[in-house]
């Protein structure tokens, strides 16, 4: 089953009543296809936008044409032509009007893991991350502007790293189910997860950078790429809580101790760093 989900188009900001529609993947696309990729067409199945996407796009133009910062809730609902009371029911801030399919992405993420029992871990979260990939690129125009409004306003960018946390701990959480006999499978998932969403986002920015240009999730599954070749031969501790010696000199196994509360973009950046100057 597709789900059609509407979003606004920067290139129509100017005029209030303009969208598109863009096709985001299901489950069964993502396990089936593999690489599937958005489609964007077709017109609204009614007249009238539904009053959560007016509110979006309402947003949209007024935080293109007088900045965020400068931006209301009470000139969102001018704008849309409804009460405060509607804008409430659908977005809980301001912020979360710039980030509307997150939550659903996010559910979807927790859906996909949850029935994913099979095959090798690393392989499910890189999937996993992909729908994400998959939610950007249904828009690009529209993930393009709203990239650059977060590099301009700080709150912003607070917020969108609040989202990846988010979607940090739903892999983090998977993979220490499917590691849990494992000695050190705790640190290993918290690890695996940091370096998948590190991965994921330095393809889906450059792709962002580009303007939306060329292939996103191209960019995205290379980044991955590294990671699995970094992870794919690592094995599960032994019972004594050290990671077994290679088996051949070809077969390098890296070690990396860091305290247990150590942030985890200092344990990745210290992997990254050993792996670079190793």
């Amino acid at each position: 089953m597709r789900v059609w989900h509407s979003v606004p188009s920067v290139k129509a900001l100017s005029v209030a009543s303009a969208g598109r529609w863009c096709y985001v993947p299901s489950m069964a696309d993502v396990r089936g296809e593999g690489k599937a990729t958005a489609a964007v067409g077709g017109p609204r199945p009614s007249g009238k936008a539904p009053m959560r996407e007016m509110l979006i796009e309402a947003a949209f133009q007024l935080f293109v044409e007088h900045g965020f910062e400068r931006t209301t809730v009470d000139d969102i609902v001018t704008r849309a032509g409804v009460g405060r009371r509607s804008f409430f029911r659908y977005f809980p801030s301001k912020e979360d009007v710039l980030f509307p399919d997150h939550e659903r992405c996010l559910t979807e993420m927790s859906a996909f893991l949850a029935t994913s029992t099979d095959g090798e871990p690393l392989d499910v979260i890189c999937d996993a991350a992909r729908l994400v990939m998959r939610m950007y690129t249904g828009n690009p125009e529209f993930s393009v502007q709203r990239y650059r409004l977060t590099r301009e306003v700080p709150s912003l960018r607070g917020y969108e790293l609040s989202v990846v946390h988010r979607y940090e701990r739903a892999l983090a959480r998977y993979l220490r189910q499917r590691h849990a006999g494992d000695p050190n499978g705790a640190l290993r998932a918290e690890v695996q997860a940091a370096a998948i969403v590190a991965a994921h986002n330095n393809g889906l920015r450059t792709w962002l950078r580009s303007g939306g240009h060329g292939d996103g999730a191209q960019a995205v599954d290379q980044s991955l790429a590294f990671v699995r070749q970094t992870w794919g031969s690592a094995r599960p501790s032994t019972e004594s809580g050290t990671v077994p010696a290679p088996e051949s000199e070809e077969d390098d196994v890296v070690v990396i101790v860091a305290p247990r509360k150590a942030p985890l973009w200092r344990v990745v950046r210290k992997i990254e760093k050993t792996l670079r100057d190793g």
